[in-house]
Parts: C-alpha cells; structure tokens; sequence
C-alpha cells in the first residue's frame, strides 16, 4: 500500500515538474523549415534512394547535394551537427556517378548495396579526417585519420559520409548537451530534449536530413533518440557488430553495446544492420522469413523500480491501443498476455551493475585517460562555474564513486532468473512489447529530476536481446509516442516482423514539418 501510494504522489509530482518546465521551454517551440519539393527526395528510405542512383534514376551528386542543403536549413533549429565534410562528400558522388556511368556489375552493386546513399554518424564514431572529441573538453578539437569499423563498413558498402553529429559526454547520458558544442534540440519541439546519445542523429533523421544515421546503444542510446524523434531504432542481439574506433574502444572486449541505426522507414534497419554486423551477420539471421500469425505477444505496462518515474496518461493509452488493435486481429496463444517479473523492479540497478563489466573508465575518459575526475571535487568547482563537465558527468562521476555499489551476487542471480523466466516465456516466436520510458519527449534539463528513467531501454541491453524502438504517431502535445518491442537473443528478424505490423496498423513516422 506504501509503495502504490508513492507512485501515486510520485505520477502527480511529474505532472507538476513538467507544468513548472513547460513555463520556459513551451515558448522555445519552434517550427522546423518545411521539406519543399527541391528537397523532397529526403522523404525515401535509403534502400530506394539506392535503387535509384543504381538504376540511373537518380545522380548521387544531386541527392548529397540535396542533403546538404537540407542540413544547413535545419542545423541552426537543432544544433545536431559537429563536423561537416561537405566539399568531400561531393566529390565522392562525382566518383559514384563516374563509376556508374561506366558501367558495374550486379556483382558489385550487390557488395556496395548503398552505393552513393549519404550518411552520418554520432562523433563517438571515429571518422577519418573528422573531429572526434566525444563531447569532452580534453578532446576539443581532436580528429582523426582513420574510421571506426561500422564506418568503415558502411563505407565499403558504397554510403558516402557527410557530417558528424553531436553526443553527450563519452555518451553518458539521456540529454544530447556538452561543454564543447552545447544542447541539441527536438525537431518536434525545440524546448524539447532529443535524448542520448545518439541525439543528434535522431534529430537530423526526423527532420529528414539524413537518409541513414549510424548510432550505438548501450542503455537506450539509439533507441531513446528514436522514440522522443518519432523514429525507428534497432538496438541488434549484443556482441554482433564490432564497436573498434567507437567510443574509444579497441573492439575486442566483450560488451553489452551494438552499433543500430534510426530511421524514418523501418525496411531501412535490416539492410543497414547486417553491413555493420559484418561476419556475422548470418547469426542474427535477419532475412529469415517469419509468419506474422504465429507471433505470441506478451507485455508490461509499467515498471515497479522506484527510482524510475511512473508511464504518463499518454503512453499508457498507447500501449493499451497497441493491446486493443492486437487483441481484435488475434486469437489463441497470439492473443497478447500480460507478463511480468520482479526483474523489472529493479531495472537501474541491474543496469549498473551490468555497466561495471564493461572495460572503459568513465573517470579517465573524461580526461582522455591522461588521468582521473573526481566526482566530489568538480561538484564543488561547478558550483563556483569553474568545471570543464557538466553536472550530467558529474553526477555520474558520483554514482561511480560515493553511491554504494550494487551487490554483485544478487544482481548476478536477479538477472539470471528474469532473463531464464523472460526467454522461456517468449521461446521462439514470442515478442515483449514494454513501455518506450515514463513521457514523450521532456523539457530539456528536465531528466536531472529523473536520472534513472533510461533504465526502460537499459534492461534489454543488460539482457543481451534486441529491440527495436516503434513510433505511434504523435500526442496531443505533437510529440512523439512509441512503444519497445524485444524478443529473445538472435531473433532480431522476429522483433522487426513484429515492428512491421505494428508499424501497418499505426502508420510509423509522423514528419515535423510540413511537406510540400
């Protein structure tokens, strides 16, 4: 009774929050340029932009152009780009189309799939010539001469990089903001926050800037900016795409990270995901054919961690929606199911403990490992502003260091046990639908009253399953909603099948601006 009566204070206290927030941010709200018919190419997925540049329907010249017009339109809106190499990015259509003119081979445009297609990246993805600051004073102004993997796959795949977009510090929290570039904005809302950390791809996607954004998810990282963007966003089966160059990292040690992307088009995320899966990408097994009839649902429709906020009016109404549609197109064991776990009342904590078997140092990245942050002492400089972090990595720092940690023993059994009850329920033709977090979109700044709130996508990547972020058209409030949908480890086909009809039955991307 104590604790439903917290969540109960708790559910109006956000209200209240949110009310307070909305007095500033509501009239920061601005609207994004209209996408005009010069631009309207940007409205494709990035299979079909291939197919035309393929087919000779469509010059890649024209459509990186395109994109960079696009870009330079809306970036002052969104504050989403870091680096740019536009000039380049021409001259690397100029070859695509010279190559094309000459003549290739099915051979070849089968090994280049997004021949001439451009891309970009979060900066947390080494891209050659490109600053790779990772959003932390100590790396302003670093680039570098070579390319993470996924970049470098995308690339050999034919996709023409164009720009680098921003993160939050070594990508660390759910606000795309750092002291080297500043704040990212939500297209949809600018006094909105876009998410972490893949924020600034999210916002270049929505706004239709980017035909293919390259991401990474560790807690929520692709699949959060998704869901406050009105995206697609597929986090794939943990330790199946190499996260070398990303991050830092050396790609050899073994993480619950995966490179994913966001997308207006849900056909984009197959594609794109077994080029970065590389070798192995047959293991996810992601062209195998499923039948949507035998897809068993089950869901949750809150959590019971405390420390998370509880699901506004609106996305509860979304998930039961989702329910309802399902319930009236299904019978037998399809018919959804609720299921729960008391794995599920602990979300933050098992994440955390899962993060401390990751290799990177928080506390020595923020330095660029030429040594370590204490948490107390920059709290104390940022109260004088003499910090070169902000208070998100601070307040990090001191959950690493001052709060105790997480008893390993009983996460490690905790963990075990939902995800042994989780994959048994779901064998092999189940789908989990779970709430996408507590709200659409909040006011930026915001998420430092509701610190844990990531935990909703963290979960999964604690439990090594894929899951994919799925847009529900917009509230009455015109920002996003969604919904999560996880299946059991390497049935990332499963998970996007079921997308797919959710995305049939409720329509998918929803653009913020007007489209001419």
């Amino acid at each position: 009774m104590l604790k439903q009566m917290f969540f109960l204070f708790r559910y109006y206290l956000e209200m209240f929050i949110d009310f307070l927030f909305s007095l500033y941010w509501d009239g920061h709200r601005r609207s994004i340029p209209p996408l005009d018919k010069k631009h309207s190419l940007l409205k494709e997925s990035a299979v079909t932009l291939a197919a035309k540049i393929r087919n000779k329907e469509l010059k890649s010249k024209d459509l990186v152009a395109v994109c960079i017009e696009r870009i330079k339109l809306v970036n002052p809106y969104l504050n989403a780009v870091t680096d740019e190499r536009f000039e380049d990015a021409l001259k690397d259509a100029e070859e695509v189309d010279k190559m094309i003119e000459k003549g290739l081979s099915e051979e070849e445009f089968q090994q280049k799939p997004f021949l001439g297609v451009p891309f970009t990246a979060k900066e947390s993805h080494a891209v050659s010539g490109m600053l790779h600051t990772l959003g932390i004073a100590a790396r302003r102004g670093v680039r570098v001469d070579y390319d993470a993997e996924c970049v470098r796959l995308l690339r050999a795949a034919g996709a023409i990089p164009v720009a680098v977009t921003n993160v939050p510090e070594i990508n660390k929290w759910q606000e795309t903001r750092n002291m080297v570039f500043g704040q990212t904005n939500n297209p949809y809302h600018c006094g909105r926050t876009v998410g972490g950390s893949s924020g600034g791809e999210a916002a270049l996607a929505a706004a239709l800037a980017s035909p293919i954004s390259l991401c990474s998810d560790i807690g929520g990282s692709t699949r959060m900016p998704a869901f406050y963007c009105g995206l697609f966003g597929l986090n794939p089966t943990a330790g199946h795409t190499s996260l070398k160059g990303s991050v830092l990292r050396n790609g050899t040690d073994p993480t619950m990270a995966s490179i994913g992307f966001a997308s207006k088009h849900l056909q984009d995320l197959v594609p794109l995901t077994k080029i970065v899966a590389g070798d192995k990408a047959h293991l996810l097994e992601l062209d195998r054919p499923v039948d949507v009839k035998k897809i068993k649902y089950y869901y949750v429709e809150s959590s019971k961690d405390i420390r998370i906020s509880p699901i506004c009016s609106d996305l509860r109404k979304a998930m039961k929606r989702v329910v309802s549609r399902l319930s009236d197109e299904t019978t037998g064991d399809s018919s959804p199911r609720r299921y729960y776990h008391a794995g599920f009342n602990y979300m933050f904590a098992l994440w955390k403990h899962a993060m401390t078997k990751e290799t990177e140092s928080f506390s020595r990245m923020l330095t660029n490992n030429t040594g370590e942050v204490n948490g107390i002492c920059e709290l104390g400089k940022k109260l004088i502003g003499q910090s070169p972090y902000t208070l998100a990595a601070i307040l990090k720092l001191i959950d690493d260091q001052v709060l105790p940690a997480v008893d390993r023993e009983w996460a490690e059994k905790l963990t075990e046990e939902l995800k042994t009850d989780l994959l048994n329920t779901l064998g092999t033709d189940g789908v989990l639908l779970f709430p996408s977090a507590p709200s659409p979109a909040p006011y930026h700044y915001s998420l430092y009253l509701r610190p844990f709130n990531f935990a909703y996508w963290g979960i999964f990547n604690v439990l090594h399953m894929p899951s994919i972020q799925v847009p529900l058209g917009l509230s009455a409030d015109g920002v996003p909603l969604g919904v999560q949908v996880a299946t059991a480890p390497r049935r990332d086909a499963l998970c996007v099948a079921a997308a797919a009809r959710l995305a049939d039955m409720f329509g998918g991307y929803v653009p913020p601006c007007t489209l001419h």
